[in-house]
């Protein structure tokens, strides 16, 4: 089992979550446990995108060692 793939597929999936809440929140104008306005809900999204883009990141980029 390879530690690099599994913690890849870890941030993906809080990246994908991450970027549902934020998204969520900014639609319902900063609601969804995010206090403040709406741009302040922007915050779990860009988290998100991030946390996304380098669980991808891993996982296309770790080999399979057999």
């Amino acid at each position: 089992m390879n530690i690099k793939r599994s913690f890849g597929a870890l941030l993906t999936i809080l990246g994908i979550i991450g970027i549902i809440w934020g998204a969520y929140s900014f639609m319902t104008g900063g609601g969804a446990g995010v206090p403040g306005g709406r741009f302040n809900a922007l915050i779990p999204f860009v988290v998100g995108l991030i946390f996304f883009g380098s669980g991808i990141g891993l996982v296309k980029g770790t080999k399979d060692e057999a």
